[in-house]
């Protein structure tokens, strides 16, 4: 066929699009969203970190609408690594590795500083590797008297530490959003510690006829200042398969050649995914800087691992379509 056929030059032109323009087609794994380091099992995105906490976390851009997803609006503007549930979806303020927890910061949260009345229940998904950890639940404007408040028949408020961490938290201005006043009776309060989730997955404080809660991951140095404490929901995770199939030493080993842990759908098998956007078996050593020294004429260092196959499809199609 002529070369000058309007169909062969607009293969070109398409394939001529893939090599230049890969991020068309592709897409690359951070090891940072915000301020948030993300490594494995987490990811930013499809294909990055481990399949089993896709689409659980993922990174996302600030300023969602959802009410019970929005962020503060100071970070409307920038990324966020966040957690999505059948509830709601909820930014993730802090990651501890080495004691495989992380903590959730739900927008409806209440705090010293803010309060917030009819706060939607907050759930997990039963299919998630993911499930309560040490946080303690202060439920607020409860029906009184809370020591009779229970769940599925059994009462659940802690009556050895309710009267002070009620106490505490009753003195904070903010809850005059709730309708309550400054020192409010301690009867209208709990301390659901440890908290546990219903059939559903969910903490079911409208079930509990709770206006607000506040959920307290630790109180820090100063246990009965309330404005001190750090507020948000402790979660534990769990990623078995790691260790099963020796992916721990696989991904220390990418990440010390600067890569991000990953997977190739659809069988999901283990890659390294490398700056340059090559997905390595093992390692990122050498594939950054031969790919950026090859490319450095073109002035795109990011030319991905596909670009080669590519050509070699461009090659071969020419020469077909010059037989016909």
């Amino acid at each position: 066929m002529d070369p000058r056929h309007p169909s062969y030059l607009n293969l070109l032109l398409f394939l001529h699009v893939i090599v230049f323009f890969p991020s068309l087609t592709s897409c690359t794994c951070s090891n940072k969203c915000g301020s948030i380091d993300v490594r494995y099992p987490f990811g930013t995105g499809y294909g990055c970190g481990s399949p089993h906490f896709y689409p659980s976390v993922t990174c996302t851009p600030g300023g969602n609408d959802d009410d019970n997803s929005a962020g503060d609006s100071d970070h409307d503007d920038k990324e966020q690594l966040v957690l999505g549930t059948h509830t709601g979806r909820y930014p993730i303020t802090s990651i501890s590795y080495s004691a495989s927890t992380l903590t959730i910061a739900p927008p409806l949260m209440s705090t010293c500083s803010s309060m917030h009345p009819s706060a939607p229940n907050i759930g997990l998904d039963w299919s998630a590797p993911f499930q309560l950890d040490s946080s303690v639940f202060v439920l607020l404007a409860c029906p009184a008297p809370t020591s009779s408040l229970a769940s599925h028949g059994n009462l659940i408020c802690d009556a050895a530490s309710g009267p002070r961490l009620c106490g505490a938290l009753l003195e904070c201005p903010a809850v005059a959003s709730l309708g309550l006043p400054l020192f409010a009776p301690t009867n209208t309060c709990c301390v659901y510690s440890p908290a546990s989730l219903g059939p559903k997955g969910d903490l079911d404080l409208q079930g509990l006829g709770c206006a607000a809660y506040a959920s307290v991951a630790s109180l820090g140095p100063t246990p009965m200042d309330p404005s001190t404490w750090d507020y948000g929901v402790a979660l534990k995770y769990g990623e078995a398969e790691i260790e099963v199939d020796g992916l721990a030493e696989a991904c220390a080993a990418c990440e010390r050649s600067d890569g991000v842990c990953g997977y190739e759908p659809p069988k999901n098998y283990f890659v390294c995914v490398c700056k340059s956007g090559v997905n390595s078996s093992t390692d990122c050593y050498g594939q950054n800087e031969d790919l950026k020294d090859f490319w450095r004429s073109t002035g795109n260092a990011s030319i991905t691992g596909h670009v080669m196959l590519v050509w070699k499809l461009m090659l071969l199609l020419g020469c077909w379509w010059l037989v016909l």
